[in-house]
């Protein structure tokens, strides 16, 4: 990521309007001074015409305005599997500084120090690693987030201008107009008249889209999270996927729904998580997995005599994430050594024990998500009284004080191998539930729990050591290859 995009690479991709490059780069015009998505539909333009950025934040910064047919900011983004295959230390740091960013930090009132602290550098170090990898500033990688966001919400909805740039991280409204104005020209009032905003279906409720890039196995993503959700949190069918938030001082709910026509899944959210849209998005994306590259991964496995036919039959799987760190973290350490089933009445007995109920249009989303920090004010035997045993409960309690004190930061980024070793200094926490942990909240494309059972077992109840072996192959995108092992187990199951 670090070296510029190769350019006879990309118009070639550009002319093919290859789906495996959407989000990957951009292309600057420079006989119109508009930057489109490879998948655009407009004309090819001439080779000498173009200009070739890693971000879209690259292409502005050179005076290229974001394309109205193609929308920029509809892109697919990097995903984790990209850095992982790097061994670039300034690629994966400069990767995850976009991730935090795309889930809102450095809004205006968060500073350069505050997200280099939080990955772990100093801030010189960071903006010398983002300008390499990207071509601009982390301020104006952030700004171009913003912009991005703020123009998606000026066409998909029917906002004022005035929560449009509230919604999108501005806390001036001067200050988005005069940065908005810079960029593209002309003014956000302007730019709507220029486009067909969408509607709002009433006053409580948005509707917008988030891309992915093709295939996507959404009936196996739904079936996955349907024996996983947790009661009154939680809804999942065979067509949606519901579930109410709290983030901060926010709450609200969100649906989720299959748009496969045009490769993107379709959000609706309660206009009460304004406030909080980008991590509300950003965390959809990485349930989902929206920003893998799946026919880079399932090239990776084509020549496997066991994965390659795997990812024939069912292309376009993705690793399911989380949500809410903490929550999945809490699912699975009740999981242990019990079924899927009995760890989700577990889940329900706490959530109708500790959190206050929840209005939602939908009935079935009745209560709240529960937080860490509600939990770490519990005593053992207020876990104990609901049936929780007195090992599982001290390694819950344990880990909720970790996640309150930010000992253990329970989310993708570049902490993943410190939050494992973390995570097996709790007493209860083994390496089945760290490396399902790092597949699910931390985003890691390469974990692979060796001693699981599923896993063994479709590989032919071999040991975990020899699975460990069998796995090295499939390095750097081993979770991927979990998802198609356990997904066959399914499969077995249904033919049989």
């Amino acid at each position: 990521m670090s070296a510029p995009p190769d350019p006879e690479l990309c118009y070639h991709a550009l002319k093919a309007h290859d789906r495996r490059f959407d989000g990957v780069f951009f292309v600057g015009v420079t006989s119109t001074g508009i930057y489109c998505r490879p998948v655009c539909t407009a004309r090819v333009p001439k080779r000498e015409n173009c200009r070739f950025f890693h971000h879209a934040a690259g292409a502005e910064a050179m005076g290229f305005r974001p394309c109205l047919r193609c929308r920029p900011e509809l892109a697919p983004g990097l995903s984790n599997s990209d850095a992982t295959a790097s061994v670039d230390a300034i690629d994966r740091l400069s990767h995850a500084a976009l991730q935090q960013i795309e889930l809102g930090a450095l809004s205006d009132g968060e500073s350069l120090e505050s997200l280099a602290e939080d990955l772990g550098v100093s801030s010189r170090h960071l903006r010398r690693a983002v300008q390499q990898s990207f071509g601009v500033s982390p301020i104006e990688l952030a700004q171009t987030h913003r912009l991005l966001m703020a123009k998606r919400l000026l066409t998909e909805t029917s906002l004022s201008v005035t929560e449009v740039a509230l919604a999108s991280g501005f806390r001036s409204l001067r200050r988005f107009n005069a940065l908005f104005q810079t960029r593209y020209g002309l003014n956000p009032t302007g730019l709507r008249k220029g486009v067909s905003a969408g509607q709002k279906t009433d006053g409580d409720l948005l509707l917008l889209t988030l891309s992915y890039r093709p295939p996507l196995a959404w009936r196996v993503l739904l079936a996955y999270l349907k024996r996983r959700a947790i009661p009154g949190v939680e809804l999942v069918t065979d067509t949606h996927y519901a579930r109410t938030v709290s983030i901060g001082d926010c709450r609200g709910w969100v649906r989720v729904s299959h748009l496969e026509s045009i490769h993107a899944l379709e959000v609706e959210l309660s206009s009460s998580l304004l406030p909080v849209l980008p991590k509300v998005l950003g965390r959809i994306r990485q349930v989902f997995d929206l920003d893998a590259n799946p026919e880079m991964i399932a090239a990776h496995f084509s020549g496997d005599r066991l994965l390659g036919p795997m990812v024939q039959r069912e292309p376009g799987l993705r690793v399911p994430g989380a949500f809410d760190g903490f929550e999945t973290a809490l699912r699975t350490i009740l999981g242990q050594q019990v079924t899927v089933a009995a760890a989700t009445t577990m889940m329900a007995r706490l959530n109708a024990a500790f959190v206050e109920p929840a209005s939602t249009p939908i009935p079935e989303l009745n209560r709240w998500p529960l937080r860490a920090g509600r939990i770490a004010s519990l005593q053992m035997d207020d876990l104990g009284r609901l049936g929780v045993i007195r090992q599982r409960s001290a390694c819950i309690l344990a880990l909720a004080a970790e996640v309150v004190s930010k000992k253990v930061r329970l989310a993708p980024g570049l902490h993943a191998a410190q939050t494992m070793s973390r995570l097996l200094d709790i007493p209860g926490i083994g390496a089945w539930t760290v490396e399902y942990l790092s597949m699910r909240v931390l985003r890691w494309p390469d974990a692979f729990p060796a001693s699981d059972l599923g896993v063994r077992m479709a590989l032919g109840r071999i040991t975990a050591k020899e699975a460990e072996k069998r796995s090295s192959a499939w390095r750097p995108w081993r979770a991927y290859a979990v998802q198609h092992l356990w997904h066959s187990l399914e499969t077995t199951k249904i033919s049989s």
